[in-house]
């Protein structure tokens, strides 16, 4: 209708203002000296593709130079198949973690839907997979928090970890763990995450040493396996 003469026009509501990102600091590189020893994954929501995509942008040749252990969020059966999908797209051998299994260079493990999937050893023993039906941790089995930890006490500062897109804080202790051991945290940034939640939890609690996107994840890891890290 038209305005009447005199009578201002009532003002377009103003956009709202987007909401300030919490701060994030990243942890300082760790300076153990210490090749890497094993590669740990963890991911949930978006996870199967972003895997995939990572390991593949690494490259084989890097891989097969330390055992790789994935902690992916999913339902029994489907880890089996998410396993094939690794060793068809990686040409490595990838199956679902045994119990008692030795970890060996260029092979990736994948913890089974269901169980948690750990390592145990130390004491001179070799580190081997342990698997086990206790309760859900973060309300996940598999937990990342799991596989973290234990490998923060078998590996210490060999240990190198990234946390990709996925619900929830599953990984948060286990990623604690592995910095106070010297161990390093990669997290995937927000942009490319299908679910900000797990690699969110990590780098607001200041435990990431690089938030990178999915592409640059790979690269950087390589380079840190290789030892042309800066």
């Amino acid at each position: 209708a038209p305005i009447a003469p005199g009578v201002a026009p009532s003002p377009m509501p103003a956009p709202a203002a987007p909401r300030p990102s919490a701060p994030v600091t990243l942890r300082p590189k760790a300076r153990t000296g210490l090749a890497p020893r094993v590669l740990l994954v963890g991911a949930s929501t978006g996870g199967p593709r972003a895997v995939g995509e990572m390991l593949e942008k690494i490259g084989a040749a890097t891989l097969r130079r330390l055992p790789i252990l994935i902690v992916q969020h999913m339902p029994p059966i489907f880890t089996a198949v998410f396993a094939e999908h690794l060793a068809t797209r990686t040409g490595l051998v990838a199956a679902e973690g045994k119990a008692d299994e030795r970890l060996e260079p260029g092979r990736i493990y994948v913890a089974p839907g269901g169980r948690h999937m750990g390592l145990t050893g130390g004491a001179g023993r070799e580190p081997v997979i342990r698997l086990d039906d206790g309760p859900p941790v973060n309300f996940c089995r598999p937990a990342v928090d799991v596989l973290f930890k234990d490998a923060a006490a078998l590996f210490g500062g060999a240990t190198l970890s990234v946390v990709l897109t996925g619900m929830g804080s599953d990984g948060t202790h286990g990623a604690r763990a592995l910095c106070e051991a010297g161990g390093a945290v990669l997290a995937q940034d927000e942009a490319t995450s299908t679910v900000w939640g797990m690699p969110g939890s990590i780098a607001k609690a200041g435990l990431a040493q690089a938030i990178l996107p999915l592409p640059e994840i790979g690269p950087a890891l390589r380079a840190m396996i290789t030892g042309q890290a800066a």
